[in-house]
């Protein structure tokens, strides 16, 4: 048995037991699959529910729920862009965004991470495409770092832009009881483009695309993960529905969380570790070196604390860590038990 401090299960809801008794009961009611596509006979009324249930905590119009949250970005960009306009990416974003502009064949441009100079540059310079797409993570899972998100929609207004944000990391974390980095900036209408997953915060599977109804209607049309895709199974539907509902009656998981994060990170910064610039419950413990970083984590799990090292093609090479993902869940004596290690691994291999 170890304790496990490099999951994104921030709440401790992939675990929770309401959740497991509404995945029962979806089971029950609806059985195992959904064997066929939303348009034909795959979508059920908790499907519909659900949807309605995520705008309602993200404060937007409406929502389209995907298989997983890669489908949603991998079935965003070829819908809504073309030849005749440009998509303008954070350096730092997911693979799955990279990966969904690739599939698309607008002309493609990257800032680097965070740099609004560099992002306004790109902005001037396609003024004659006819529609322009900022695409950004709301928080950098690999440094825990928060987008400037405010300042991305003051540029996206001045040069009439759009704002695609995935928030995989923020929802559940950032904003009013975890709604998220538009809440977190009170930018609710000036973001065109939310993209989310079901499986970190909210401890199920799933993604989804939420903004303006025309916007979703638009996607259901054209979108092929979402055309030619089996949807979520009716366990995971139920589950989920509970998740979000958790999250709208209350905000002290998240409370809860925060202060975990913010008593884990005095102490590792009190040993002497270098935990980045983490804005987030994110805390890298940058070591650099990736063979000293998989020494640090293979010691540490027979410590009984399991967090796995980190590497390039994940980070660049020079960058290796160790991620440490904080949770809600998490005991006082877990985090002391898990600062006793990373002090002694640290120690023995003269890290600190």
């Amino acid at each position: 048995e170890v304790l496990n401090f490099c999951a994104n299960n921030y709440l401790g809801l992939s675990n929770h037991p309401e959740l497991i008794k509404a995945a029962k009961e979806g089971l029950d009611k609806y059985g195992f699959g959904m064997s066929s596509v939303r348009f034909i006979c795959g979508t059920q009324d908790q499907h519909k529910l659900l949807e309605k249930r995520i705008s309602d905590f993200l404060q937007t119009d409406d929502t389209i729920l995907y298989s997983s949250c890669f489908d949603a970005n991998g079935g965003l960009f070829e819908a809504l862009l073309g030849p005749e306009d440009a998509v303008i990416s954070d350096q730092l974003n997911h693979a799955s965004i990279i990966d969904g502009i690739r599939l698309c064949k607008a002309e493609r441009r990257r800032y680097a991470n965070a740099d609004m100079n560099e992002l306004e540059k790109h902005l001037k310079e396609t003024q004659n495409k006819r529609r322009r797409l900022i695409a950004t993570d709301g928080v950098f899972s690999m440094d825990g770092i928060i987008a400037p998100l405010d300042e991305i929609c003051d540029l996206a207004e001045k040069y009439d832009a759009m704002v695609m944000v995935d928030d995989a990391h923020g929802e559940g974390v950032l904003g009013e009881a975890g709604r998220g980095i538009v809440d977190h900036f009170k930018l609710h209408g000036r973001v065109d483009i939310e993209v989310g997953t079901l499986s970190k915060a909210f401890g199920v599977v799933g993604g989804y695309v939420a903004g303006k109804r025309e916007l979703v209607e638009y996607l259901k049309q054209k979108s092929r993960p979402f055309l030619f895709s089996s949807p979520l199974s009716p366990a995971d539907t139920a589950a989920a529905l509970e998740a979000v509902k958790i999250l709208l009656e209350s905000g002290e998981r998240v409370e809860r969380l925060w202060q975990n994060a913010e008593y884990f990170k005095k102490k590792m910064k009190d040993l002497g570790f270098d935990t980045g610039n983490s804005q987030t419950p994110i805390t890298p413990v940058m070591l650099y070196d990736a063979k000293l970083a998989s020494e640090f984590s293979k010691r540490l799990f027979e410590e009984g604390v399991f967090a796995q090292a980190i590497g390039y093609p994940t980070v660049p090479k020079g960058k290796a860590r160790i991620r440490v993902m904080i949770s809600a869940v998490h005991t006082k004596e877990d985090l002391d038990f898990a600062v006793e290690k990373f002090e002694k691994v640290g120690r023995m291999l003269k890290v600190i």
